[in-house]
């Protein structure tokens, strides 16, 4: 078996393997999916912080901890979790700065400091929103949606992709990903989310639509803008966590774009959050 092939089928098989321990847990709620939820947003983070300072110094940790707890927070309070979201950042934000301050190195300071800061946000943001979804009104289809929308776009990007790719999408940041990738993707989170209407009525035509066509634009941004973090810091993936996905960020990435998306439509536009 050469070894493309090889790589595929042990991403078959973590898939296969995760997935429904994964996708049970966010059904079954509550703090079993929270804590889920904060181990996930928590390892984003600390990956974060590996690449971009090679190391887990202490504002590094109190940014891990603190994108650990988002989700928590969402999950406590759905729809008014920013206030304590607020607090955790603002914590992230002092803590590193003085931390610099004391322990150097101080001539990168600022940068560390931005560095504890975004990986925070970078790591639960997403994922809290993806809690807070979860513990509102028909929280488990709004889940799942957010899930389909990500992981259609993904696996159809990757399978068109590897049978039609021609024309280069970006290959400044992402060499592989392709154009015909890009629209396979597309149609995936559409076509996805039709079929997830059959089990769960409460999602309507029209959101199957407006939900695939941007979920098919965002989605992919998020994963390109983890390809631009790992190129710019001359990385394949972001951790080993994941047998043949890579890190928690390689296999969250769109993710983590897609959940807030899904989270304002329901919030603004249809309105079901408690």
């Amino acid at each position: 078996m050469n070894p493309p092939n090889r790589n595929l089928l042990v991403r078959v098989v973590t898939g296969l393997t995760l997935t429904p321990a994964v996708v049970a847990l966010l059904f079954y709620g509550g703090w079993p999916a929270g804590l889920l939820l904060a181990a996930a947003a928590g390892a984003c983070a600390l990956e974060y912080a590996q690449l971009t300072s090679g190391g887990l110094g202490p504002s590094q940790l109190v940014s891990v901890l603190g994108a650990a707890s988002l989700p928590l927070f969402a999950t406590l309070w759905p729809r008014a979790f920013a206030g304590p979201a607020f607090w955790v950042v603002a914590g992230v934000f002092y803590v590193a700065w003085i931390d610099h301050l004391l322990l150097g190195p101080l001539a990168e300071a600022p940068t560390h400091s931005a560095h504890a800061v975004t990986g925070c946000l970078y790591g639960g943001l997403g994922i809290a929103l993806l809690a807070a979804l979860r513990a509102g009104a028909d929280g488990p289809a709004w889940v799942i949606v957010a899930l389909v929308i990500t992981w259609g776009n993904d696996t159809c990007a990757y399978f068109v992709g590897r049978a039609f790719g021609r024309h280069k999408l970006y290959p400044a940041v992402s060499p592989n990903k392709t154009w015909e990738g890009f629209a396979g993707g597309f149609l995936g989170s559409i076509g996805g989310l039709f079929i997830t209407r059959l089990f769960f009525p409460v999602l309507r035509p029209l959101d199957c639509v407006v939900l695939g066509v941007a979920g098919g634009f965002v989605g992919p941004l998020g994963d390109l803008c983890e390809s631009m973090l790992k190129r710019a810091y001359g990385a394949k993936d972001s951790g080993v966590l994941i047998p043949g996905h890579g890190g928690i960020l390689d296999r969250v990435d769109a993710l983590l774009f897609n959940a807030p998306l899904v989270y304002v439509y329901v919030t603004v536009f249809r309105n079901v959050l408690p």
